[in-house]
């Protein structure tokens, strides 16, 4: 099972930028997709963004427009998809729609950023505080998870190039990396990347300013993050082609507990 996560910062700009015509060539089980920017009416009659083979579901922002926003992609039909996580503020934006197939879940999230302003970190911290118990929920519910998605948190040194220069800066604040750290340590899931490169340093998103990206001063700040019951096998970082200012990230699974 091989499933792909991708921040496309706008999945009309990343079509122009030939993201469609590139995801046939991965063979994909599932892909998840996280700032598509853009309502359902404005895909609709297009058929690029109903890439033939997958079915194919959209979360939009309806707080503003042009924001935020999922999407999933499965060449099986979910048993049921979800959108949202039951919290008005975070559901007003887009950011999480999950496909249940027998008792595994994937998802597609898209964490707040808090990089803009105190306002947009303390809806971080809000989300933080909301979704901790919610993903502890639904793994001792029993089901499998697959949360894929930006996380925009890199939780050790080693997930980003200048730690000592941001160590005060939203994305590796310490209370930040303490969530991730108790995401992982306490409540019981994994890091699907790390469980398969340990002390690899490789990162998926990188500024617009400067050289980041020729000079590869990225984040490692999108995850696949996992239950117990999944084995990681592969992991890459695609960057042959730029689509956005993250690399889309690819996990390949032994095994699904549903067959794809």
């Amino acid at each position: 099972m091989k499933i792909i996560s991708a921040n496309l910062n706008g999945i009309r700009a990343a079509a122009r930028k030939g993201f469609f015509e590139w995801l046939p060539t991965t063979d994909a089980d599932v892909v998840c997709i996280q700032e598509t920017k853009a309502q359902i009416h404005q895909l609709e009659g297009d058929p690029q963004y109903f890439p033939a083979g997958y079915h194919c579901y959209y979360f939009d922002s309806t707080v503003k427009k042009g924001y935020s926003g999922t999407a999933i992609y499965s060449k099986v039909e979910p048993d049921e998809v979800i959108r949202g996580m039951g919290h008005e503020e975070f559901d007003g934006e887009g950011r999480y729609i999950e496909a249940q197939f027998g008792k595994l879940s994937v998802v597609s999230l898209y964490a707040p950023s808090g990089s803009s302003g105190e306002h947009r970190q303390a809806s971080k911290d809000r989300y933080l505080e909301y979704f901790m118990p919610f993903l502890k929920e639904k793994k001792d519910s029993g089901r499998e998870m697959i949360v894929c998605g930006d996380y925009n948190i890199a939780h050790k040194e080693i997930d980003l190039k200048n730690w000592k220069g941001n160590k005060k800066n939203s994305g590796f604040l310490p209370h930040e990396r303490e969530w991730m750290t108790q995401l992982f340590d306490e409540v019981g899931y994994r890091d699907a990347f790390r469980v398969l490169e340990p002390e690899l340093a490789k990162y998926t998103w990188w500024s617009n300013r400067g050289q980041a990206r020729a000079n590869d001063v990225g984040w490692r700040i999108d995850y696949h993050v996992i239950t117990d019951g999944l084995t990681p096998i592969a992991e890459s970082v695609y960057k042959e082609t730029w689509f956005s200012d993250h690399a889309p990230l690819i996990i390949e699974y032994a095994e699904a507990v549903t067959d794809f």
